[in-house]
């Protein structure tokens, strides 16, 4: 099961966040790992947290201003990026030329997407996998696989669809261990989730609750 922690830019500290995953990563067989903003990506890959950027653009090197290019968040230490998060909405041809400059620099690749539709839209654009995150849930502890299980259920299906290659996370509302075994029994083979760790108290505990039933 994979777990990827997006820390947004919460007032939290994302060494000592990514400190608590890394150990915590050691002690479970889950797939964990944290996503910083881009200026801390490289901090947090020296705890040696699986590291991903939270976004980046469709881009080469060359004339371009204020944008993250793929190959420095990989020089930093990223292995992965996500695209098209909801506080980060891209055209279609903007995710597909995410997907292409992430490629490009060796990167693993996770769509979010609103709904099944949008899951089934994303797939065909061959990423590594796509999150169903429905927006309104987002932040509110309310995790989308007890409030709209059919959602998580209808995305994996049209992800299967369109190319069985491409995995299934299930966002929005995630903050328990119990919340990620339901996206398991859902057909989902992750999670991405944020304010559930990154304005947690502990967050080291709150890792440690998520992983725990797995």
């Amino acid at each position: 099961m994979f777990v990827l922690v997006n820390l947004k830019t919460y007032d939290c500290d994302p060494v000592a966040v990514a400190t608590a995953a890394a150990e915590v990563a050691e002690r479970t067989d889950a797939r964990l790992a944290v996503a910083p903003p881009t200026t801390a990506v490289e901090r947090v890959a020296r705890t040696g947290v699986e590291t991903w950027a939270q976004e980046v653009d469709p881009i080469a090197a060359g004339s371009n201003t204020g944008h993250t290019l793929a190959e420095s968040v990989a020089d930093a230490g990223a292995v992965g990026t996500l695209l098209n998060h909801s506080e980060r909405r891209r055209t279609l041809a903007d995710i597909d030329g995410g997907i292409r400059a992430a490629e490009r620099a060796g990167l693993e690749t996770v769509v979010c997407a609103n709904d099944p539709r949008q899951v089934g839209a994303a797939a065909a654009l061959g990423p590594d996998a796509v999150a169903v995150e429905p927006p309104e849930l987002i932040g509110t502890g309310t995790p989308v696989s007890a409030a709209e299980p059919a959602i998580v259920e209808d995305a994996v299906s049209a992800a299967a669809e369109i190319d069985p290659e491409v995995a299934v996370l299930c966002g929005a509302g995630i903050s328990t261990g119990e919340d990620v075994v339901a996206a398991a029994d859902l057909g989902a083979e992750g999670v991405l989730l944020a304010s559930g760790v990154a304005k947690a108290d502990d967050p080291r505990a709150a890792l440690e609750a998520l992983v725990a039933p797995l």
